[in-house]
């Protein structure tokens, strides 16, 4: 008579390679989670940008009539700490206004983590 042969090494293959299979997709995972973060971060600097973008507008726009001649034409950094953005700066350039509009250049730079977005754009405000 024949005894069965026991295999007993394939449960411990199987072990093995489901715990190669499960950190590979780990491995995934955590790549794409990264993006993501990457992504979210972006996202909200964006955000973040035309919020600082829309602040030095509406500052210019109340700022143009009660400025006198020889403060046109010089950068204004203005605070930004009660928006509560961390790493953040706004610097607003006023140019000599006409009767009907003027010039204004904004210039804001946001980070958070490893990215940091700078924008620089001039901007006219009807009066």
């Amino acid at each position: 008579m024949m005894k069965k042969l026991r295999q007993s090494g394939f449960v411990l293959v199987l072990v093995i390679t489901v715990i190669g299979v499960i950190g590979a997709m780990m491995f995934v995972l955590c790549g794409m989670s990264n993006t993501i973060l990457f992504q979210s971060d972006t996202a909200y600097l964006e955000a973040v940008e035309r919020n600082l973008v829309a602040s030095g507008l509406a500052w210019a726009k109340q700022n143009i009539i009660n400025e006198t001649k020889e403060t046109f034409d010089k950068t204004v950094e203005l605070d930004v700490t009660d928006m509560d953005i961390r790493r953040s700066t706004l610097a607003v350039i006023i140019a000599m206004p006409t009767a009907e509009q003027a010039a204004v250049q904004i210039d804001t730079s946001c980070g958070r983590g490893r990215c940091t977005l700078s924008h620089s754009d001039k901007y006219h405000i009807g009066l």
